[in-house]
């Protein structure tokens, strides 16, 4: 009988050992599916930043330094890499440029009724409008996540099998604050 009982403890043991672990697996993969989507969203908003620059540069070519700098920026955000830490510096360090990008339109009204820029400036306003969506699924993900690896009892399992805290993406400070910039009729 005593064989019995323990023989049921240790089957419950293990049943429970899998459900733990099939939960982290799942949660692992929302993660590493909000960071697919920030990744998605942030390859887009780096494709459009050339064929803004470009649109811009026909009516500005005097304002060579502030696109060097957005393409610098730009490639320095693609070359950050998988890590959300430093992706995040790196993503906003570009948004600075991008407002003084589009704040010279300001200074040159055929640009401003150009069509071509104004659907690249709404392009641009819905990737970040998808930034930010994503960014909040991977960020929730991510806590979801960080919760059962750091509670008792799932920490039991989540350790031993390899499961870690991960990282969540921030803006910097600085970057909260998003630059306002008017374009007058």
């Amino acid at each position: 009988m005593p064989l019995i009982i323990i023989l049921i403890i240790l089957i419950m043991l293990g049943i429970w050992a899998v459900v733990i672990f099939n939960q982290l697996v799942g949660m692992r993969q929302m993660v590493e599916n909000g960071w697919s989507d920030i990744e998605v969203q942030l390859k887009r908003r780096a494709d459009l930043i050339p064929l803004l620059v470009s649109t811009v540069k026909g009516y500005a070519s005097h304002e060579r330094k502030l696109f060097i700098d957005v393409t610098e920026k730009r490639n320095q955000a693609l070359a950050a890499g998988n890590n959300p830490k430093s992706r995040g510096v790196a993503e906003a360090a570009l948004k600075p440029p991008i407002g003084r990008l589009l704040a010279v339109a300001e200074d040159y009204p055929d640009l401003k009724a150009s069509q071509n820029f104004l659907d690249l400036q709404n392009e641009l306003s819905d990737t970040e409008d998808k930034i930010e969506m994503a960014r909040r699924f991977y960020n929730g993900a991510v806590r979801t996540l960080n919760v059962k690896v750091q509670s008792v009892p799932s920490n039991l399992i989540a350790g031993p099998l390899g499961f870690r805290q991960q990282q969540f993406f921030e803006i910097d400070e600085a970057d909260a604050l998003t630059p306002n910039v008017e374009f007058k009729s």
